[in-house]
């Protein structure tokens, strides 16, 4: 498959004389961390507001500890407004440290000499007057006891998107679960996967859509059947016109059940049966998780919005029948980055967590937004 990419914005800070020079003279040199953001952001309409979802890369480019400790995302420009600021325990759990096991507290923001940090944004915006463009200072603190030295470091302009792609529904009717769906720490959030040397997170503003009825149940019947659940079998839609530019079939359902895997799962049967649609525009709409045999297109189709592609299933790295959806900026199920969408939908509840805690209410149109995560809605 080909991975579909946009250029990443770098910044190197290089010292261009010799360290002792500059010292001598009575310089400072900036600290010397690369600062990346692998996909500028796009506005994401909400329930709860909006909000622009991306990543910053943090990676200490001198052999010296630097520790983190603010983190500021500002608007771009002579007008410059801070949106928010992390620091103290947030700032420590919106970091991830890439390859470092069991690192936990204040030592996550320590980046030793070679060390990245990835920061996890998840910032508010007023849609009307969102920013087109966003710039990070960060506060750094170097050294320990009398010689700590606290310096500043302003990253690179990044452009902000201020329009999602607008699309149809993937599914019918409902009503429907937005499981593992967008929120600051689900694990579609988080699931950075580096796939052809580079690292991406294609499930940004992922949704497994499983089906409920009136009582919040997911099944009837015996657990360890497909059949029992109210999702399997139900058509998946194509959410706009477009070609289908993968397929991936013959995949056997797995049983129900949280380690039961029919085949096992490597980058090509992920996935499970599945189906990629070229929107337009850069988007690719992703389906996953379908029954083996009810794909209703191949390679190369045209199709319409509302047709079907294929039915819900229990395929790849699933541990129930449901639809795993998402848009993306490439023709790969992991190795592209994932963007929020517009839609239409109906609110009729709310779960605490996952299928739990859930609460019926009046229905409330939503229009033009993504869902979040564990939220009861219906579809036209």
């Amino acid at each position: 498959m080909s991975l579909g990419r946009v250029a990443s914005l770098w910044i190197v800070l290089v010292a261009t004389a010799a360290p002792s020079a500059a010292v001598a003279q009575g310089a400072s040199l900036p600290p010397f961390l690369e600062l990346r953001v692998p996909k500028p952001p796009t506005v994401a309409m909400t329930e709860k507001g909006s909000f622009i979802v991306y990543e910053l890369h943090v990676t200490n480019f001198a052999p010296q500890q630097y520790t983190l400790k603010k983190v500021d995302v500002a608007t771009a420009g002579a007008d410059r407004r801070v949106l928010v600021s992390l620091g103290d325990s947030a700032l420590q759990r919106a970091v991830t440290r890439p390859g470092v096991a069991n690192i936990t507290g204040p030592d996550r923001l320590k980046l030793a000499g070679g060390a990245r940090g990835v920061v996890f944004l998840w910032v508010p915006v007023d849609a009307r007057t969102a920013p087109t463009a966003i710039q990070h200072r960060l506060t750094l603190e170097q050294g320990t006891g009398d010689s700590v030295r606290t310096q500043e470091l302003d990253g690179p302009v990044v452009p902000v998107v201020k329009e999602a792609v607008l699309i149809g529904h993937p599914l019918r009717g409902g009503v429907w679960l937005t499981g593992n769906g967008p929120n600051e720490a689900s694990g579609h959030r988080r699931a950075l996967i580096p796939v052809g040397g580079m690292p991406s997170i294609a499930q940004r503003f992922a949704i497994d859509y499983l089906q409920v009825d009136d009582q919040n149940r997911r099944f009837m019947g015996d657990s360890l059947k497909n059949e029992s659940y109210f999702a399997e079998g139900e058509d998946a839609l194509a959410v706009a016109n477009g070609t289908v530019v993968a397929v991936k079939d013959s995949i056997p359902e797995n049983v129900p059940g949280i380690n039961s895997r029919a085949v096992p799962i490597t980058l090509e049967t992920v996935g499970g049966n599945h189906v990629i649609i070229d929107i337009g525009g850069g988007y690719y709409a992703f389906y996953a998780h379908l029954k083996p045999g009810s794909l209703k297109v191949k390679k190369g189709d045209r199709v319409t919005r509302g047709q079907v592609v294929g039915l819900v299933g229990n395929s790849g790295n699933s541990t129930e029948p449901h639809l795993h959806f998402h848009i993306s900026d490439g023709n790969s199920p992991l190795g592209s980055e994932g963007v929020p969408y517009r839609q239409d939908f109906e609110i009729v509840g709310h779960c605490r967590v996952f299928n739990m805690g859930c609460e019926r209410s009046a229905p409330v149109a939503r229009k033009g937004e993504v869902p979040l995560a564990n939220v009861l809605i219906r579809f036209p």
